[in-house]
């Protein structure tokens, strides 16, 4: 945003009497007003002891690439007092869903790291996962957009291991000390309550307008990608780069993927909005039915190997959490795969009180220097004193580990284990049986060298924020590109104050000129806003198709359902024929009926419904089928939530296969048959066009950005 309507936009602003009894105090040191670099005056921003802080962007670090340091008594302050606001909800990934598993290691990485969990292929380590939203609290509904968090304790012989990462595999920030701005700004605005799990609001879009760093997120966040069609179809991340080591104290960097064996899938917006209305638990109970049926979500384990020397060639810093690794420049290799075959016995005792800590590894596994893995090594472990009320949290079941663990630590609330003998320190002399430090297999971190000045500074390898924003906007296909648009048009339309919409298409501007014009078009601005100052160049990457969700999707309906909807008089030989091969293909099927008690077919017999029509849309089906006698179709023809079936599901780019009755509905619905809506009786037409969408019928249907 430039200075000049930084300014303009101070003058309009009515400034809010403080009448808070600390009010003079808030103000920062004596209650002073400071000029800032826009020559406005704000109150000084301080630490809770009235300390000024000179620098709230960056924490401290040895050296502009180095580690952060643990003096950094602002970061540690800001941090602890964000892991205590919630109790005992999570502030963020509230909404979560917890399965059991395993992970089996297929392919040895004993060349880069002695870790028995990436070592030993053909063993099998039990796993419990935990799927989440980021923005919404316990009860908000499971289809916001929204990044979904990944996170997976392996409880290896050697100790747990937590990979806690997120279906995205960049975030908004560079540096922790940012983080909690950034939740204070998506969440709900604290004057107002609301809106509940939805980054659709003016304190979001402020602060992303004003952190050029979060524009390659963004685009992430606008995709296709934050409305998943399933848990069971979502790819995972552990985001950041860490480090493998292996016997000889040599060592490796590493990005870690799962990928699901279902492929991706998406919903588009109107349905996902639909879906929070039909269903709010759609994932979890998707997630269930799932498992209990014995269809087992599955994921392929990948990792990105590099060398410091490959990574100094990159044209990004891997450090920076807003960068990826393209898998064109190093390509994923498949070690293993995991299954997730159990729920939980009781949800609140193990998938609410699960705790997740970056900093659980075991030896063979380190960090790397990346600034905001180095703050979320201190805030996990933080935040689950606080959630869990005892620095014993490990004893609960669902985090205590599978392999024998002891140590001197003593005492604290809720102590569940009974230690026994006279001393409770390392070294002594009065005990043979006392655990004691093992330096040939314990665990050692990489030897790294660190030199430089510390300070609060950003590595200038961290400034470019445009480039890899705009490779992946430039690797989406045009239906995915029109997605993006479109949302941010959604977004932005509910921002109150214009100045954000501008700046944020200005953003825009140097990702892709077309994609700003589209999003100025969409919110009505008469003219083009300034693009801001660029930290620097602006680099033209290669796109990459592994970006994208379209060009992922596998053809195929394992994992998917078809929705039957039946009435008084249906053909029961067609409802099984068209069942049995959406079976066969790998695909569930859901009989709907106008009641819940099912219909009466045309041969006399009763066929039971799985869901009744009125709280059975359409917009819960991947594909549909419409099978109806000609009563069955008139009389449904003055049913509201059967013509909204068939719209739905043409609107939402859906099979829909029809007999004559279901033509008869089509036609009362006004809707024009195209390419995806075949005869009931051609299968083999419809089980095709029921494994992907209709996106040729996306322009006819709906507006896009």
């Amino acid at each position: 945003m430039s200075k000049e309507k930084t300014k303009n936009n101070s003058k309009k602003t009515k400034p809010v009497e403080n009448t808070t009894p600390h009010g003079d105090a808030q103000r920062g040191t004596g209650g002073e007003l400071h000029q800032s670099a826009e020559g406005t005056q704000h109150p000084a921003l301080t630490t809770n002891q009235g300390v000024a802080l000179s620098d709230n962007q960056n924490s401290l670090r040895a050296n502009p690439r180095g580690p952060t340091l643990l003096e950094d008594f602002i970061l540690r302050e800001k941090i602890t007092h964000f892991d205590h606001e919630r109790i005992p909800e999570r502030i963020v990934h509230a909404r979560g869903t917890g399965v059991h598993g395993f992970f089996e290691l297929t392919a040895s990485l004993k060349q880069y790291t002695t870790a028995r969990i990436l070592t030993e292929a053909g063993e099998r380590t039990p796993v419990f996962t935990r799927i989440s939203t980021v923005a919404g609290g316990a009860g908000s509904v499971d289809t916001p957009r929204d990044v979904r968090g990944f996170a997976v304790k392996f409880y290896t012989k050697e100790g747990n291991w937590d990979l806690v990462g997120n279906n995205v595999p960049v975030f908004f920030i560079q540096d922790a000390i940012k983080f909690p701005d950034l939740i204070h700004a998506v969440k709900m605005e604290p004057d107002r309550g609301f809106p509940q799990s939805a980054s659709a609001h003016d304190t979001f879009w402020d602060f992303i307008s004003l952190t050029p760093e979060s524009m390659h997120m963004v685009m992430w966040i606008m995709s296709d990608r934050t409305l998943p069609r399933s848990l069971r179809m979502i790819e995972g991340f552990g985001v950041h780069s860490f480090r493998l080591i292996n016997k000889a104290g040599e060592s490796t960097f590493v990005k870690f993927h799962w990928r699901p064996k279902l492929g991706l899938q998406s919903t588009i917006w109107d349905e996902t909005v639909k879906i929070a209305g039909a269903d709010p638990d759609f994932h979890r109970r998707e997630m269930f039915e799932a498992i209990q049926a014995g269809n087992f979500p599955e994921w392929e384990f990948a990792v990105q190997l590099f060398t410091q020397e490959e990574a100094d060639a990159f044209p990004f810093d891997h450090l920076d959490a807003t960068k990826l690794i393209p898998e064109e420049l190093v390509p994923l290799r498949v070690i293993g795969r995991m299954v997730l075959d159990r729920w939980p016995n009781n949800f609140f005792a193990e998938t609410e009180q699960v705790a997740y800590c970056p900093s659980h590894v075991v030896p063979g596994i380190d960090f790397s220097n990346d600034p905001l893995l180095q703050g979320r090594l201190f805030s996990y472990l933080d935040t689950q004193l606080s959630r869990l009320g005892s620095a014993n949290f490990h004893q609960i079941p669902i985090n205590a580990p599978k392999c024998p663990f002891a140590n001197h630590q003593r005492d604290g609330h809720m102590q569940m284990a009974q230690p026994a003998g006279r001393v409770a320190y390392e070294p002594n002399s009065l005990s043979e049986n006392s655990p004691r430090e093992t330096p040939i297999k314990g665990f050692r971190s990489a030897t790294v060298p660190e030199t430089g000045e510390k300070g609060r500074i950003r590595a200038e390898s961290f400034a470019d924020h445009y480039s890899q924003a705009r490779q992946f906007y430039l690797s989406q296909t045009a239906y995915e590109q029109a997605h993006i648009a479109s949302a941010l048009v959604f977004e932005l339309s509910k921002v109150e104050h214009m100045h954000i919409r501008e700046a944020m298409v200005g953003h825009f501007r140097h990702i892709e000129e077309d994609l700003a014009k589209r999003v100025a078009v969409g919110l009505g601005l008469e003219k083009m806003p300034n693009a801001p100052t660029t930290a620097a160049p602006i680099l033209e990457m290669q796109p990459s198709p592994a970006l994208q969700i379209i060009g992922k999707m596998k053809s195929t309906l394992m994992g998917r359902c078809v929705g039957i909807l039946i009435a008084d008089g249906s053909d029961g030989a067609v409802i099984k024929k068209i069942k049995k091969a959406a079976i066969d293909a790998g695909a569930s099927v859901k009989i709907v009926a106008p009641k819940v008690g099912g219909a009466k077919l045309a041969d006399g017999s009763m066929l039971a419904a799985d869901g009744q029509l009125a709280g059975t849309p359409s917009v819960l089906f991947d594909a549909v089928a419409v099978i109806l006698s000609d009563d069955g179709a008139k009389a449904l023809s003055m049913e509201g939530a059967a013509i909204d079936f068939v719209r739905d599901a043409f609107g939402h780019l859906k099979a829909i296969a029809l007999d004559k009755g279901g033509q008869a509905l089509l036609q009362a619905a006004n809707i024009a048959p195209d390419a995806g809506v075949v005869d009931v009786n051609n299968k083999d037409a419809f089980l095709a066009a029921a494994k992907t969408r209709q996106w040729e019928r996306e322009k006819s249907v709906r507006m896009l950005a």
